[in-house]
């Protein structure tokens, strides 16, 4: 399951996902969010609440999905999921974008750092 994350500037999709995420949700929630944005903006942000233990299938479609990559900007990912914060923090060099992880006591200032300006 998704929840849109309501209140973000617009070049950012927040998203919260709960459980096991299937490629019919990238394609009826995720993939609309990332293209309106993308028409609006050249570079997109991404702020992703993981509360499962898995991400699911949806998970390489946020890079691979979209006919155009999008420019990520910055990625926030919030999750107490130890073998995922630890790979994330392993891998974040592979993505041109700036990428930080924070555990979910953290979450407000995560939405803080994917906001911010600076």
């Amino acid at each position: 399951m998704i929840q849109v994350v309501e209140g973000l500037p617009d070049n950012i999709v927040g998203i919260v996902a709960k459980g096991r995420l299937t490629n019919n949700d990238w394609d009826t929630v995720l993939k609309p969010l990332f293209e309106t944005s993308l028409k609006r903006h050249e570079k997109v942000r991404l702020y992703y609440e993981i509360g499962g233990r898995f991400p699911g299938a949806a998970w390489g479609n946020l890079r691979l999905g979209i006919e155009n990559d999008p420019q990520w900007e910055r990625v926030a990912i919030v999750t107490d999921v130890s073998w995922l914060h630890d790979t994330i923090n392993a891998l974040r060099f592979l993505m041109q974008a700036e990428v930080r992880v924070f555990s979910t006591s953290d979450a407000c200032q995560g939405r803080a750092w994917i906001s911010s300006t600076s």
